[in-house]
């Protein structure tokens, strides 16, 4: 249990049965009467926000979230399918729920799954993906238009800005927290 007192940012508290994450956190001791916690909570599961003023009396349970480390299979429509290689259990997760994570999925990736009272809501990937050019336009030599990047596609399907020498086939690092890229792999 935690007291009003234990509230920080980044604290991650369950209040009528959703988890919620402190995002911010103000203390005000008025002259009289108690000490009074103003705090900014997003609920987990929705990702609402709302504030709320607490009591120093006032108690919250700890949310009772796991992480497990789970290989991504397939996709089967919206639908996303995920193992745990401990026990081989398999969840399903929603495209909604994966929210931009979709771009940079590649069968047997590992990622890490937050989960709820067994419910899955959120997905960690790596820092660093690295995935094949599928399609690459010709960069114009002499192009004027001020701009030393060109669109490409991955094999997610995902388009992102690259420097005019990556072409079809070419490997690339992507950093999946921005979506930009890093470096083109060697093999």
């Amino acid at each position: 249990m935690y007291t009003a007192s234990d509230l920080r940012k980044g604290l991650k508290v369950e209040i009528d049965g959703d988890p919620y994450i402190v995002t911010d956190f103000e203390f005000s001791k008025p002259g009289k009467g108690q000490a009074l916690y103003r705090t900014r909570l997003k609920n987990m599961v929705t990702g609402n926000a709302f504030e709320r003023t607490f009591r120093s009396n006032d108690k919250f349970h700890r949310a009772p979230l796991e992480e497990r480390t789970m290989q991504f299979l397939y996709s089967q429509t919206d639908e996303f399918h995920f193992m745990d290689n401990k026990t081989f259990e398999q969840i399903v997760i929603t495209r909604e729920q994966l929210g931009d994570n979709v771009n940079f999925l590649i069968d047997n990736m590992e990622v890490d799954i937050l989960l709820f009272k067994e419910r899955p809501i959120g997905v960690t990937l790596p820092n660093f993906v690295n995935l094949v050019v599928v399609r690459a336009d010709p960069w114009a030599k002499g192009d004027t238009s001020g701009s030393d990047t060109k669109p490409v596609t991955v094999e997610t399907g995902y388009t992102l800005q690259v420097p005019p020498f990556i072409e079809e086939g070419d490997k690339l690092q992507i950093d999946t927290r921005t979506g930009q890229y890093l470096t083109r792999v060697k093999e």
